[in-house]
């Protein structure tokens, strides 16, 4: 083995291990280890961020900020990089804000003349819109940072114009047409919940000793898998399917709420509104041409809603079951037909 390729592997060796030895990488790739003792120089040289310890439990170990190994990209794959990272920029809050912006400067810096040429010309010509919120989101990494190492978080949280510290378990964070939302297990209310990030007053570590639950099998690709338990959601002061009084939302068994059936036809123009709302997943169907329905039960106390929502969807969507629903549509249209008489 040459010795560039050696170091290219080392580099790539260390990285992934977090401790190691002399002699257990000089027998990983079959050289002495002084051979080894002076590639680790060139690499830290280079700028690999080596940490050797002395003892008999001593070694190497490679700091925090480890650096990725040299990584091929073509051109294309190059752009596109770049653009993913650039959609990011109408975000004023990230939960790594600061680090997006410096890489996406060291791998535009370090691209070929031709290629920053041909990304300098689509800059303006291509764009991933984000509404523009007032909203700020200061503990999105606190939240990232607990969901993955299932921690327990305390938070001073407003709902209603009510604030109230609650004890919670994040799952993980999304955005959502400009805002950021973390669904978490709820102590208090003993089940999940969705939280708007920007209610959060404070956000710290707990203390007071509560023992985290098991969520890892729980994650933003597997919502199947609470979907039944009651979940919470606060959307710009509208209730959505399922909300309660105290923030709650979700799908609830038969026997703790009245369901009725819903069964509504709509256009190719309906179905893409429904497309854009996080509740439709499930009831949403869509034919090969376009055209499609929103079917299954809801409980009784989410007509209302419903019924709003079909009045904005004007001729796109007819409510044929259940009657109740039709009924609440009548009501509503007539209510605003006094406004404009």
């Amino acid at each position: 083995m040459s010795k560039s390729k050696r170091l290219l592997d080392l580099m790539m060796t260390v990285n992934r291990k977090r401790r190691f030895t002399v002699k257990e990488l000089a027998g990983e790739f079959g050289v002495s280890p002084r051979t080894i003792l002076r590639d680790l120089l060139e690499l830290g040289e280079l700028g690999v961020p080596l940490y050797s310890e002395v003892g008999p439990h001593g070694g190497y170990q490679v700091l925090n900020e480890r650096i990725l190994p040299p990584i091929a990209f073509t051109e294309e794959e190059a752009v596109a990089i770049f653009f993913a990272s650039h959609a990011l920029r109408h975000y004023k809050y990230l939960p790594f804000k600061e680090e997006s912006v410096a890489a996406l400067q060291k791998f535009y810096h370090y691209m070929s003349g031709d290629v920053r040429d041909r990304i300098d010309e689509m800059k303006h010509r291509i764009d991933f819109v984000t509404p523009a919120r007032q909203a700020e989101f200061p503990y999105l990494a606190l939240l990232l940072e607990a969901a993955t190492g299932q921690k327990v978080l305390q938070i001073d949280y407003e709902t209603k114009g009510k604030r109230m510290d609650r004890a919670i378990q994040p799952i993980g964070i999304y955005a959502s047409n400009g805002l950021w939302y973390c669904p978490a297990y709820c102590f208090l209310r003993g089940g999940i919940r969705l939280f708007r990030c920007d209610r959060m007053h404070a956000v710290r570590v707990d203390t007071a000793g509560l023992a985290p639950l098991d969520l890892r099998h729980m994650h933003l690709g597997n919502r199947e898998a609470y979907s039944h338990v009651q979940q919470g959601a606060e959307q710009e002061g509208q209730k959505e399917p399922g909300q309660e009084a105290d923030g709650r939302q979700g799908r609830v068994p038969a026997n703790d709420k009245e369901l009725s059936r819903m069964y509504i036809e709509l256009t190719k123009e309906g179905v893409q509104a429904c497309e854009a709302e996080l509740w439709s997943a499930s009831l949403l169907h869509i034919r090969e041409d376009g055209t499609g329905w929103l079917e299954g039960d809801v409980p009784r106390e989410d007509l209302p809603f419903f019924a709003r929502f079909v009045i904005g969807l004007c001729n796109e969507a007819e409510v044929q079951e259940p009657q109740e629903l039709a009924g609440r549509i009548r009501e509503l249209l007539a209510e605003m037909l006094v406004k404009y008489k």
